[in-house]
């Protein structure tokens, strides 16, 4: 399988390339700038690897929640890619892509992982997860934002937590008593993306390059204000 990821939904800009089971990836935390540093990334991806865009089977993509730029850009940039190559793509969730680096540890992954990744405006996004029989992350309900008070302490016991969120809100650690805090410094990664992507390319279940949109879940941020401008 040759499949391409890449994922902008936050400061984090990455992109991953696999090319049967060997994985390349470029990774950069960056507070702006990801619209030229992504592209750039590709192209070293490809060249590395010796593979034409044309040749992959899909393209995967971080489709937020996350920053409106962040996840508007990978959405894009996909899409760009996508139809010039004539490529199907998978959209993957970026919090789940943050549960995988837990989850997605063969040893110690915990019973489940509580994902609170920074929403700013005193808000984070949030989601629970549990492994699925094939390793991976299953969502055990709908992804939200809120304020950290709005997030729910999940049922048992095994929990760790995973994102910046935490960092961000510290009250949060309380819905995880015990659990190990090296998570906690966790972005979406292009390679968690690509690791999500392959069963559902290995399935045929690509989507239409159109079909490359962004998930905002903060649905006011994405909509006009409806205010009228003042006369004055």
């Amino acid at each position: 399988m040759r499949l391409l990821a890449l994922d902008t939904s936050t400061e984090a800009c990455s992109a991953a390339l696999s090319v049967g089971d060997a994985v390349l990836e470029r990774s950069v935390e960056a507070p702006q700038g990801h619209a030229g540093l992504i592209l750039s990334m590709v192209e070293a991806l490809l060249a590395e690897a010796g593979v034409a865009l044309t040749a992959l089977d899909g393209i995967a993509f971080g489709r937020g929640p996350g920053s409106f730029t962040g996840v508007r850009l990978a959405a894009s940039v996909t899409q760009g890619l996508a139809f010039g190559a004539g490529l199907g793509v998978v959209p993957v969730s970026s919090l789940r892509a943050v549960a995988w680096e837990v989850i997605g540890v063969p040893a110690g992954a915990p019973d489940g992982v509580l994902v609170c990744n920074d929403a700013r405006m005193q808000q984070v996004y949030w989601c629970a997860y549990r492994p699925g029989a094939d390793g991976l992350p299953i969502a055990l309900m709908e992804e939200a934002v809120g304020p950290p008070e709005s997030v729910l302490r999940p049922p048992g016991a095994g929990w760790h937590g995973a994102g910046r969120g935490f960092r961000a809100h510290p009250s949060l650690v309380n819905l995880v008593p015990g659990a190990p805090t090296d998570a906690f410094d966790l972005l979406p990664q292009a390679r968690a993306v690509l690791a999500l992507a392959r069963p559902e390319v290995a399935a045929g279940r690509l989507l239409p390059p159109s079909e490359a949109l962004p998930v905002y879940v903060r649905d006011e941020v994405a909509k006009p204000s409806s205010a009228r401008p003042s006369s004055s």
